[in-house]
């Protein structure tokens, strides 16, 4: 069983900042790319950042310069430091993994809960 939990969200004022953390666990051989997406209200899940398992990174255009991705493979986890927030960055950040459970087979896909955060103007 591979689960994949998130934590450090939460309401900060505009200009703050915030640090997401995602710790995969359970039967993993690899994990490849990891990545952030967010859904707000009313809205489409959207990419926010993605890095590959040999540490390549991309941004969605409305993220860059601000946040950061980053992981630690020998801990399975991923990072989101959020700077510079805007009340337009609020929603449910979503951890997204992909991952191989045996040497040989399929990668499989799977996500955290999400974590909410909140920017107020």
């Amino acid at each position: 069983q591979v689960q994949l939990v998130e934590s450090g969200g939460g309401l900060v004022q505009a200009g703050g900042s915030l640090r997401l953390a995602c710790a995969a666990s359970g039967s993993i051989f690899s994990i490849n790319t990891m990545a952030w997406y967010r859904q707000a209200p009313g809205k489409q899940r959207e990419l926010v950042a993605r890095i590959s398992g040999g540490g390549s990174t991309n941004y969605a255009d409305s993220v860059k310069g601000r946040f950061t991705i980053s992981r630690d493979n020998a801990k399975n986890t991923v990072y989101l430091q959020m700077n510079s927030l805007k009340p337009e960055d609020t929603a449910v950040y979503y951890c997204n993994a992909e991952l191989r459970l045996r040497a040989t087979g399929p990668s499989y896909s799977y996500w955290g809960q999400g974590t909410q955060t909140t920017v107020s103007s």
